[in-house]
């Protein structure tokens, strides 16, 4: 069998020790986070990136072999296993492969092949065989199959020679179909030459749907773009397009007959010409075409899960407006606008609807309640859904500011999924007594305060920054969307004294029931004055302990460390430096100038290495810091409100609300993304539209074309400043 860590090691371009240290700590229990940020010594210093990509390939190989195991012990069972095979199947690095050289050993349904066998067949198959050689002598291959005539037995029946024949080509047939050599060769010519050809179905006339482009549509397999992968398979399950591999079929035939024909007796070839056309077009050429399907799509899920997981990353690290007073306003039009008032830790404190879009008089009412609430809360944050009536509901505040000494920041914000939120079971826990449409503003209003603290409450699924989501691997894309969540909640750090359950639960160690009990401890106990009050939390033993701690932040508690990513485990070594230095543990930021000039080495210890105090150094110099970018915003262009008032030329600023392999969308505030393709992002070539920009970032765009009809915007970021 394979020997993993060595492969492993090849593979990714690592040294033997960083993948079995990796995989010991990943069996004990450790998280890709812990790992990655305290564990640097161990790994040589392996990041997330890397650390997931080999948990991930460990996975793959792990099942390989265990699926190996029950492919060996099959073929054994059945006394078919040779040195060759077994080696063969020992030495499989891919399960398409492994399932190549299983194929001819799995258990099948009745086949026309096994009827032949059944019938003795089989025997004249050997012989027809032992004839397909190149200097054989020339049989009489009727004569031959006249003998195995059967009119006896009804169920083995075998009226003439043509039948014999018939039955011989059955079982020579599926042989010849499941040789491993024979589709991996195929298989990857598909692959190379094939080529995707797809049509819109009669029923659908010409510019009536949306995937007009694969109309009479031709690419090679090899070249198709993910997104055009996806597009195909969501077009032909919605029943308006179809598609097929097109490819030289009489180059097959020609390939295998080079392959499988020696004799020269013309009755011999002529027998294996026929066998081997029915082999492929009854037993091939369909189970290939769609193992290659597979793969395309395959990779397409691959590639559109990791531009969600880009896109929820990036939306995720948004840059937070901070913990400031806020009024957060659902708009709408004849139902009012639904304004909800957030203190400065996101508490909700007051809610009311006003009605600026209803008449003067009501717009007037609803001037003087916001500017009451604005004053009377101190409020130094307006969050705008962007949904129905925001234009109107931002000119509208806007009027209302003009008028105030007060000037809050006014942003719109992103209210993807916010009602998908306000309807669920965590909004309802929180806010048993709240209507859904209260819960939907007080979340736009959290969203701005803190997007990360906010957004874990919502599937990712439902926050809109997919492409093609509802169309890929299902679970696999849970899988990396759950890791995208851990991975930036542990990048951030969490406040143990404000954090909700579901943001608790993204923690390193931390599961929903421990997440559960660190808040009702907290609701209990009151705030947590040090981190190993976390040891009194119901579950919360040792281990969860280890691999949270150093995630969890407490200000303005006993220990200044803990308000640091600096890990317990190593409080001992920053105590012993601080004596050394003759400066207080609450002076970190003088622990950390003097210490960059000290002799690091000096406290290297067994568990504490100088890649960790590097990492110390960067802490106490800014303890408590948020690693996120700071906070900006796009301001929309006035009296462009609609699609309607857009006009080719126009340069507008916007935000960039998803990225997708073909370009970017930008919300311009019109109430329809408008899209940069990839060939207008830049004025040089872009390979990948991540590369110039992502998704929550402020963007000047030029707007190309617009399609009033079809609601379709095009804009460019070519030749604007930005």
């Amino acid at each position: 069998m394979l020997n993993i860590p060595q492969l492993l090691a090849t593979e990714l371009n690592l040294k033997p020790f960083q993948v079995q240290n990796a995989l010991e700590l990943f069996a004990e229990g450790a998280t890709i986070p812990f790992v990655a940020r305290y564990r640097k010594e161990r790994t040589g210093e392996m990041n997330e990136t890397q650390l997931r990509d080999l948990s991930d390939r460990f996975t793959y190989l792990t099942e390989l072999e265990d699926r190996k195991s029950v492919i060996l012990n099959a073929i054994e069972e059945q006394g078919k296993l040779t040195d060759e095979l077994k080696k063969q199947i020992e030495l499989c690095l891919q399960k398409t492969e492994l399932e190549d050289l299983y194929l001819p050993f799995r258990p099948k349904r009745r086949t026309r092949a096994t009827i032949a066998k059944e019938k003795g067949l089989d025997k004249l198959a050997e012989l027809i065989k032992s004839l397909n050689v190149k200097n054989a002598a020339g049989g009489d291959l009727n004569s031959e199959a006249a003998k195995y005539i059967n009119l006896e037995n009804p169920e083995k029946e075998v009226k003439t020679a043509e039948d014999a024949l018939k039955g011989a080509s059955d079982i020579l047939a599926e042989e010849v179909a499941e040789k491993a050599s024979l589709r991996a060769y195929l298989r990857e010519m598909l692959l190379e030459e094939g080529v995707f050809v797809s049509d819109i179905k009669d029923e659908h006339p010409e510019g009536t749907t949306k995937y007009e482009m694969y109309r009479d549509y031709q690419i090679r397999v090899r070249n198709i773009a993910p997104h055009n992968m996806l597009a195909l398979c969501r077009g032909e399950k919605e029943k308006i397009l179809s598609y097929e591999i097109a490819f030289d079929e009489d180059y097959v035939l020609e390939y295998l007959e080079s392959q499988e024909i020696r004799s020269r007796q013309p009755e011999i070839r002529k027998f294996y010409q026929q066998m081997l056309k029915d082999a492929f077009n009854r037993l091939m050429k369909n189970s290939l075409t769609n193992e290659v399907i597979s793969e395309k799509k395959e990779y397409a899920d691959i590639e559109s899960i990791k531009t969600f997981e880009t896109n929820l990353r990036n939306l995720l690290l948004s840059a937070p407006a901070g913990m400031k007073p806020a009024v957060a306003i659902d708009p709408g039009f004849r139902t009012g606008c639904k304004v909800a008032i957030l203190d400065e830790t996101g508490k909700f404190l007051e809610y009311q609807a006003i009605f600026p879009h209803t008449g003067a008089g009501k717009r007037s009412e609803a001037a003087k309640s916001l500017q009451s609430l604005i004053e009377k809360y101190q409020v130094e944050l307006i969050a705008i859904g962007n949904g129905t009536a925001s234009r109107e509901t931002d000119e509208f505040v806007t009027e209302v500011l003009q008028n105030m000494q007060r000037k809050p920041i006014k942003v719109m914000v992103n209210e993807s999924g916010a009602s998908i939120y306000s309807a669920s079971k965590v909004a309802i826990e929180e806010f048993p007594d709240l209507d859904v449409t209260v819960r939907g503003a007080i979340s736009i209003g959290r969203r701005l305060q803190d997007p990360l603290a906010e957004l874990v409450k919502i599937d990712p699924k439902s926050i809109g920054v997919g492409q093609y989501q509802h169309d890929v691997d299902q679970k696999l894309l849970k899988k990396k969307l759950d890791e995208t969540v851990e991975s930036c909640v542990n990048y951030v750090g969490v406040d143990l004294n404000t954090a909700s359950k579901e943001l608790l639960t993204s923690v390193s160690g931390i599961s929903s029931a421990v997440a559960n009990n660190i808040v009702q401890y907290r609701n209990e106990n009151g705030a947590f004055k040090n981190r190993r009050q976390l040891l009194k939390v119901p579950k919360l033993g040792p281990k969860a302990f280890e691999q949270a701690a150093g995630f969890l932040r407490i200000r303005g508690g006993e220990n200044p460390l803990d308000n640091t990513a600096v890990h317990p485990e190593s409080y001992a070594v920053v105590k012993n430096i601080a004596t050394d230095l003759k400066v207080e543990l609450k002076q970190v930021t003088q622990i950390a100038e003097n210490l960059k000039k000290a002799d690091l080495k000096k406290y290297v210890t067994d568990k504490v290495g100088e890649p960790t105090l590097r990492d110390i150094i960067g802490e106490l110099e800014k303890p408590g810091r948020d690693p996120r970018a700071e906070f900006k915003y796009a301001t929309f262009k006035q009296g462009v409100n609609e699609i309607s008032d857009l006009e080719e030329g126009m340069v507008l600023e916007g935000i960039v609300t998803n990225v997708a392999n073909f370009g970017a969308f930008v919300d311009v505030g019109v109430h329809q993304d408008g899209l940069v393709h990839i060939s207008q992002l830049a004025n040089q070539f872009v390979r990948d539209p991540k590369e110039i920009v992502k998704v929550g970032e402020v963007v000047k765009v030029k707007v190309l074309e617009v399609n009033q009809k079809l609601k379709r915007i095009g804009l460019s970021m070519k030749a604007v400043s930005q």
